[in-house]
């Protein structure tokens, strides 16, 4: 479903992604793990059309979308849900839900999705006229991922989930998204915590330094004793 080939972003002089090739298959959930700096969030900024890389490929579904505009990108069916959630703080969630359908035009459907998200989020619609900004962490965790799932993705970007979140919640947000995955999405996860990512996963990769240096099914890279070592404390 994605295929990226030595993808290239440089911020001026600074290389911060090195030539990274990686696939993601329909219906799989896909982790990339790695340190802060090793270039996560860059690559998902990439994917998603906010950066534009040096050189590269970026193929969705068999078309280059390497430089097309983000909004025709969730068109095609990929949406993102960002690192710090980045919810409109100053409208409902409701407000916010129908922003993540901004480029659909099936009113029907919209509205169907609206049901759908509010049954995989019964607090969203507990709280569908509360402004978003005072809605807790975790609570602004479901809304970001909601109004993603409003664009109808196939493939769902996901930009550290659990961050700033509680245990509790980490667990709740997890199995959210294997029920999303379950339900036809697929999914590439960007995550620090790498025991819960590995274990969700089908396939991952180790990201360090802008390259690549692992790859193999979330089994096998949880269990390799480098990964231990520098991503599940030995």
């Amino acid at each position: 479903m994605l295929k990226v080939e030595n993808l290239v972003v440089r911020y001026g002089v600074i290389e911060a992604i090195k030539g990274i090739s990686f696939e993601v298959q329909d219906g799989e959930i896909v982790t990339l793990i790695g340190a802060n700096g090793a270039g996560k969030a860059t690559t998902m900024h990439t994917l998603s059309g906010l950066i534009r890389p040096v050189s590269g490929k970026i193929i969705l579904d068999g078309t280059d979308i390497t430089h097309m505009p983000s909004h025709k990108i969730v068109a095609m069916g990929m949406a993102q849900v960002p690192e710090r959630r980045r919810v409109f703080a100053s409208q409902t969630v409701e407000e916010n839900l129908d922003l993540g359908a901004y480029t659909r035009k099936d009113k029907d459907g919209v509205a169907a999705d609206l049901k759908h998200v509010y049954a995989l989020f019964p607090r969203l619609e507990e709280r569908r006229n509360q402004l978003a900004g005072t809605l807790s962490g975790g609570e602004q965790q479901m809304l970001a991922m909601g109004r993603a799932l409003m664009a109808r993705p196939r493939i769902l970007l996901m930009d550290e989930p659990s961050m700033g979140l509680s245990p509790l919640l980490v667990k709740e947000i997890f199995h959210i998204i294997a029920d999303i995955h379950e339900q036809g999405t697929t999914v590439l996860l960007v995550e620090q915590n790498a025991r819960m990512a590995l274990a969700a996963a089908d396939r991952a990769y180790v990201l360090e330094n802008g390259k690549i240096t692992l790859s193999g099914t979330g089994e096998e890279l949880a269990n390799g004793p480098r990964v231990k070592e520098a991503y599940l404390g030995g």
